[in-house]
């Protein structure tokens, strides 16, 4: 199946750049043609040598002002440890203001990484699926903008309302892997968020009873990492330098609690082995066809990521006006 009329976004990949510099990233992306931006929301970097992790919802909202057209998301918020739901109805509320209705919440389930850092512990993926189920409910009774008392198996909400809300709350996205997550979470939301090409996530999510059909009224957004730069030799080093926990897979990156904890695991990755994972160098066509899976399996948005913090004005000066055109008429 292909996705005609497929949409194209950059990623505000905060765990590779300072503040100022995704807020610049942001308003280049904006201008090169990108029709959505998404924003990573970590406490930790994946690896010591990205070196970044600011407060992703501080960004948003200079970004919110530092933008016009583009949409925007959280490429995900966990709201079931480290932030509790109410306040993540009470962030998402606020930036939706700012941005002028262009942003869509996006949510998931977490990562050891980044929640363990509140002390809570880590508790096994179906409780963190139920906990994340019982989190969209409060969600969405804030929305309403109607006084919420939550008496649930997870949380507590008391006497809570949200006194700043827009005319139309954020959409919501859930990033799902499998069958069970989508049959309790397609129902609470607007879209499907994923990082892997799979058809049967979209079938699965159709199938569901009241979901929002893709393509017709939810969308499918996907990501995948590149690693552009006028030299392969070099983009091969940057890429295994700082993307080559990507090659664990989210059943082990879930799970790792530290940067020290990935490096360990990822020690034994090779330079070629992330080369046949990640596109790697100048060829923009290269690229192109890492991404058309997407958009053959039904992805109707995919957000890529430029590896490499330092690297990124350069790829959006040089390489994402050209590399933009080569997706758009290969879809």
């Amino acid at each position: 199946m292909t996705a005609s009329g497929t949409r194209f976004g950059y990623t505000l990949m905060t765990e590779q750049s300072d503040p100022k510099s995704l807020v610049r990233q942001a308003v280049g992306a904006e201008e090169v043609g990108f029709d959505f931006e998404v924003s990573s929301d970590h406490y930790f970097p994946w690896l010591s040598s990205q070196g970044h992790a600011p407060y992703a919802w501080t960004v948003l909202g200079a970004v919110a002002h530092a933008t016009e057209r583009v949409g925007l998301y959280t490429y995900v918020t966990c709201p079931i440890l480290c932030y509790h739901p109410a306040v993540v109805a009470q962030k998402a509320a606020t930036l939706q203001l700012l941005a002028d209705g262009r942003f869509t919440l996006g949510l998931g389930a977490g990562e050891n990484l980044n929640e363990h850092v509140v002390g809570r512990g880590w508790p096994s993926v179906d409780k963190r699926h139920d906990m994340l189920v019982e989190a969209i409910e409060i969600i969405h009774e804030l929305f309403t903008g109607d006084l919420v008392t939550f008496d649930g198996e997870h949380y507590r909400v008391d006497s809570a309302r949200l006194w700043s809300l827009p005319d139309d709350p954020p959409e919501i996205g859930v990033a799902v892997g499998g069958e069970v997550a989508i049959a309790s979470l397609a129902p609470l939301a607007d879209h499907l968020i994923a990082t892997e090409p799979d058809a049967s996530l979209i079938s699965a999510w159709n199938d569901t009873d009241g979901a929002p059909s893709i393509p017709a009224e939810g969308r499918a957004v996907g990501q995948i990492p590149i690693c552009w730069d006028p030299d392969r030799e070099t983009a091969v080093k940057r890429a295994h330098d700082q993307f080559r926990w990507f090659a664990g897979g989210w059943a082990v990156n879930s799970d790792l609690p530290t940067t020290n904890g990935f490096a360990g695991a990822t020690k034994y990755v090779r330079p070629e082995d992330v080369a046949e994972t990640i596109p790697c160098g100048p060829d923009l066509d290269e690229i192109v066809e890492k991404v058309q899976p997407f958009w053959e399996a039904g992805f109707t948005d995919v957000a890529l990521v430029q590896v490499g913090g330092d690297s990124c004005d350069r790829f959006l000066a040089e390489a994402a006006g050209p590399l933009l055109q080569k997706l758009r008429a290969a879809c």
